[in-house]
This record gives C-alpha cells, structure tokens and sequence, in this order.
C-alpha cells in the first residue's frame, strides 16, 4: 500500500493576491487615461482640419460666383443664386462642427467687391478666409462688414 502525505505547510492554490489585482486595475487604469487623452487631442485636430477645408471649398465657389456675376454679392448676401446654397451648406458645416456660428462678411450695400468669413475652431481661435486668398487663424470672429481676415 502507498501512501502519499501532504504536509499542512504547502499552498495548493494557484491565483493572484487582492493587491496583485488592484495594482494590474491600476496600471490599466493610468494607461487608458493617457490613451483617451490623445484621442481626444487627435479628435479635436480632425474637427479643425473639417473647418479650414469647408471654408477652403467656399474661396472656389466664390471665385465661381464672381465670374458668373462680375461681384460677389451671392456669397454673402440673401442672393438665391445656386452657388449661394453651396456656401451656406459650407459654412453652416462647419459651424456646427465646432457648435459656433460661423460670420460671412460684406460691404452692407452696393456691389461686393471683398468678402470674408471665419468659423470658430476647436482650440479658441477662429479660421478666416477671405476674397484677397488669405487663409489664417484669428483671436476672435470677423464683424459682419468685414472683407478682410485681419
């Protein structure tokens, strides 16, 4: 006959502590942290970006408004010119990207000959585009009569 003994002193069991646990939860924890913390940087670069394209799209449809009418009354006026929708479309998108509206910028009477508009960003400034090509952050939104980023 065999007989096996088993002494009292020998652990059997094969796991994890409680605090070998909350310090695997803890390190993941701090980890994730960081992750999401770039995402969201990242996230907000992508809505800035979405912004200065739509605005970018806005400079050709004026140019198109400008060959068609010799001004550019359609870009920023109540003007139903085709054209027009595409900006408010572009504008509009890119307002409610970044949940500010955006300004579209013209003399208040006669034949445009300038215009300008801005959307606000993600990171506090607003982008500015105006007839004259330029294309640039700004500290604050364009007034209605400009025609010109500062």
């Amino acid at each position: 006959m065999h007989i096996t003994l088993i002494s009292a002193s020998m652990n059997t069991s094969r796991g994890f502590t409680l605090i070998e646990l909350l310090i695997v939860i803890a390190i993941i924890g701090i980890l994730s942290s960081v992750v999401i913390g770039s995402v969201n940087s990242g996230r907000d670069k992508g809505v800035d970006a979405t912004v200065k394209s739509d605005l970018g799209g806005v400079r050709a449809q004026a140019e198109l408004i400008y060959n068609d009418d010799g001004n550019y009354n359609a870009v920023c006026g109540a003007n139903s010119a085709v054209q027009n929708v595409k900006i408010a479309q572009a504008i509009e998108h890119a307002s409610s990207t970044v949940g500010a509206p955006g300004v579209c910028g013209a003399p208040a009477s006669g034949d445009a000959i300038a215009w300008a508009i801005s959307s606000p960003l993600k990171n506090g400034q607003h982008w500015c585009v105006d007839s004259a090509g330029t294309a640039k952050e700004i500290a604050s939104a364009l007034e209605l009569t400009d025609t010109v980023c500062p």
